[in-house]
């Protein structure tokens, strides 16, 4: 079996900030935080309880280069596609969690989805596939 386990995603120099997002806000479990011998630290999370699925790695930007890709990794597109077997519930959640959606709910062909911004303004889906 082949599988994608790790996606990095770039974050600021405030690894804490970037965890609270996605462990509170987002509702993902923290994995692993392990500090490494040149003060960064190996941090990932993902949204499944079950461990199922593709986790985050939030790497601190290192350099001007990476600092100007913080929150535009994907160029202003959707890149990352939360799914959820319950819309409204976790729609509401992050809602009240001070989540930014750009946009309504939408009813499509495929789902139930809506686009939203994590901490730093990368552009997520929150979708819960049709049947």
């Amino acid at each position: 079996m082949r599988r994608v386990a790790l996606v990095t995603l770039v974050v600021d120099d405030d690894y804490d900030e970037a965890v609270r997002f996605y462990t509170e806000a987002l509702g993902f479990r923290l994995v692993e935080d392990t500090p490494r011998p040149d003060g960064s630290r190996w941090v990932v999370v993902e949204p499944s309880a079950e461990g199922q699925g593709t986790a985050l790695l939030l790497a601190r930007a290192k350099g001007d280069v990476q600092r100007g890709r913080v929150g535009d990794q994907t160029g202003g597109r959707v890149g990352f596609f939360l799914h959820t077997d319950d819309f409204a519930r976790d729609h509401a959640r992050m809602l009240a969690a001070g989540v930014t959606f750009l946009e309504q709910p939408r009813h499509e062909s495929y789902g139930s989805v809506a686009v939203f911004q994590d901490l730093y303004g990368n552009r997520w889906d929150l979708l819960q596939p049709a049947d």
